[in-house]
């Protein structure tokens, strides 16, 4: 894959607004293309992410354990899976699964974080992305709770 094209995925991810152009051509260097055939697993709830992937084409289900029957469908060209794999290692809650032919590229947690720490700036705007989107998914939560149950 040509590093411009990596860099233009990347450009796609809504998330990735919080890199400039050479910062996401740097995290495009370090990030790896990634083929799945339909029904393989991306990665199981419980695993350590090594990053986050960035949907190129395809479908992916996200299921929670106990709830394989309700899964939730991914296919916006650009869409960022498993972002919070970016900045810890901490065992993933979902398992994501390809329904058809998909292609991802997976963006390094190591890079990203090196990139994080050699610019203060792009950790503060990472981070108040991840604040403000963790806040609307809340929100959400809250809304529905009172249905729940």
């Amino acid at each position: 894959m040509q590093l411009d094209d990596a860099a233009t995925i990347l450009g796609r991810a809504d998330f990735f607004e919080v890199c400039d152009a050479e910062q996401r051509r740097l995290l495009a260097f370090a990030s790896e293309r990634k083929k799945f055939r339909p029904g393989s697993v991306i990665y199981a709830s419980g695993d350590v992410p090594e990053g986050a992937h960035v949907l190129i084409s395809g479908t992916v289900a996200t299921l929670q354990d106990g709830a394989e029957d309700n899964p939730f469908l991914v296919h916006e060209m650009g869409a960022l899976l498993g972002a919070m794999g970016l900045v810890v290692a901490k065992p993933r809650p979902v398992t994501l699964k390809a329904i058809d032919a998909v292609e991802t590229l997976l963006v390094p947690r190591a890079a990203f974080m090196k990139l994080a720490n050699q610019y203060p700036q792009l950790a503060a705007r990472a981070a108040e992305r991840i604040r403000l989107e963790l806040t609307a998914y809340l929100g959400a939560i809250e809304k529905v709770r009172g249905r729940i149950g």
